[in-house]
């Protein structure tokens, strides 16, 4: 009997079996799917969209601006964590279509560095990452609402904490109807999404026109009269300030740390469309097309919405705030209009929610075909173990979704926003760092591998070296969160030698 997941080198030549496998299985290359190959450039293009233009945009402001010296730093941070995320994005691009596979970063480091790997991955993507995005999302959308009628209480009560499952449910319950209804729902969120931060930028720019046009006083408009690269005294949400000028060289890295953590929130999703690629008619073309096209626009649409988020409201409020598109708008137009405001952030999020719980169940069902997990969770078009009949079966991965929420709703009762966001940056950067550095490995192992895209090696070099950091960075400031993901993994290395064992008895 082979078993090559226990004695193969980990950076050796290798193609590893099928998890729990008495014989020897296919290359990882060739790994069975359970989709239709019916997605186009459009669709990944809209995915990637909906996923990453979420709250973050509306939400993070505040936190980069408390840990940045100027305005003009903030805006260089927001393009920072943009380039950061390109380049992850392209090299995900890379490896997605050299290692056709379903379930994200899982089958590039199985076959890079064997099974053990690339199982670990899809566990904690899938009990830690993906839920735990799911929660932030739904406790966000639910906190918007109130924030619409003017209840601020953001202890996230039980009240909270059950309307925030109730939103849960419903996003996943429309995943649950069909591939092609989800993506017309994605396509609407994205216009939702374009709309939200075309008004902002619009209205910047009106704002600047008008008062340039009627040649009004603008002695009180901070963004005529300082400059947007000198010092200031930055006001926390807490009143506590910070004095830049008093700043030392080590604690102006740690925040500007913090600032590109907020950032690198905002941006979280560029690595969603490679969830995917089994599912793209031509995924070598399609993918890095949808990629190269989407982050750019995501980058430049962020920027140039911060931007106007200076421009219309005093400085020393910015960093005071957590909802600054609400804040915008109300100090603009009036209360009637952030209202309408907050609304359009909620259909933001619902985008998000949407996109997230869609991806989420693909790789939960990539596990199940790997046998890493019970195969039910990886069947497709019906609950339970075997359709009713013939006439119940659809695209959609019901079992998968199913799971999925079970699990979100769990974070969502025993964490918080500000504890599930940092675990959830833990879980995702640890495992993006090691998928850069098999990127690089994988160069030079296998340097005459057919790789249909290409980008030049210093995009996942500076990538790795900055991830790294991220996941060093975040042990070190959050142990608590850095335990339990520890504890995540003991628990997932567990359920796979005791799994591993009983399908052996049984086979």
């Amino acid at each position: 009997m082979s078993d090559h997941g226990d004695t193969a080198p980990l950076l050796g030549e290798q193609r590893q079996p099928e998890y729990g496998a008495v014989e020897e299985a296919p290359p990882v290359a060739e790994s069975r799917t359970s989709f239709k190959r019916n997605l186009g450039t459009a669709e990944a293009f809209s995915i990637i969209i909906s996923i990453v233009i979420g709250s973050g945009i509306f939400t993070s402001p505040g936190s980069i601006d408390t840990n940045v010296p100027s305005p003009g730093f903030a805006l260089i941070v927001w393009l920072v964590g943009g380039i950061l995320a390109w380049t992850g994005a392209a090299t995900m691009a890379e490896l997605g279509t050299t290692i056709p596979g379903e379930g994200g970063v899982q089958p590039y480091l199985q076959y890079i560095f064997g099974d053990v790997f690339g199982f670990l991955a899809a566990w904690t993507w899938i009990v830690a990452v993906i839920p735990a995005s799911l929660g932030i999302m739904s406790i966000v959308f639910v906190e918007s609402v109130f924030s619409a009628i003017g209840e601020n209480n953001r202890t996230q009560g039980p009240l909270h904490k059950l309307l925030s499952i109730l939103v849960l449910i419903v996003f996943s319950m429309a995943n649950g109807i069909s591939t092609k209804a989800t993506n017309r729902l994605n396509r609407f969120f994205v216009t939702a999404k374009f709309t939200a931060i075309a008004a902002t930028f619009v209205a910047g720019i009106a704002v600047v026109v008008y008062h340039l046009a009627a040649q009004t006083d603008k002695s009180t408009q901070d963004w005529w009269t300082k400059s947007w690269f000198g010092y200031r005294t930055s006001v926390g949400p807490d009143g506590s300030e910070i004095d830049w000028s008093k700043v030392t060289r080590w604690e102006m890295l740690g925040h500007y740390s913090a600032a590109l953590y907020g950032a690198l929130w905002a941006y979280s999703g560029w690595d969603k469309a490679i969830y995917i690629t089994a599912e793209l008619s031509a995924p070598a073309r399609q993918l890095p097309l949808a990629i190269n096209t989407a982050i750019p626009i995501v980058v430049g649409s962020y920027i140039a919405v911060n931007a106007a988020y200076y421009i219309l409201l005093p400085w020393d409020v910015v960093s005071t705030s957590d909802s600054v598109a609400v804040t915008a708008f109300n100090h603009l137009l009036g209360p009637g209009v952030g209202l309408l405001a907050a609304a359009v952030i909620c259909l933001v999020v619902a985008g998000s929610l949407l996109g997230s719980a869609f991806v989420g169940s693909r790789m939960i069902v990539s596990a199940s075909n790997k046998n890493w997990l019970p195969r039910f969770l990886g069947r497709v078009g019906y609950i339970g173990l075997r359709p009713a009949s013939p006439s119940d079966e659809s695209d959609a991965p019901i079992n998968a979704l199913i799971f999925s929420t079970a699990c979100s709703a769990l974070y969502i009762i025993f964490g918080n926003f500000r504890a599930l966001v940092t675990f959830n940056g833990l879980g995702e950067y640890s495992f993006f760092f090691l998928t850069m550095v098999g990127a690089l490995v994988l160069r030079f192992r296998e340097p005459k591998l057919h790789r249909p895209y290409k980008p030049i090696v210093l995009i996942p070099v500076v990538f790795t070296l900055v991830s790294g950091f991220v996941v060093a960075r975040g042990a070190v400031f959050a142990p608590f969160q850095a335990a339990v993901l520890i504890a995540v993994w003991g628990l997932g290395l567990g359920f796979y030698w005791a799994r591993r064992w009983w399908l052996r008895r049984r086979g």
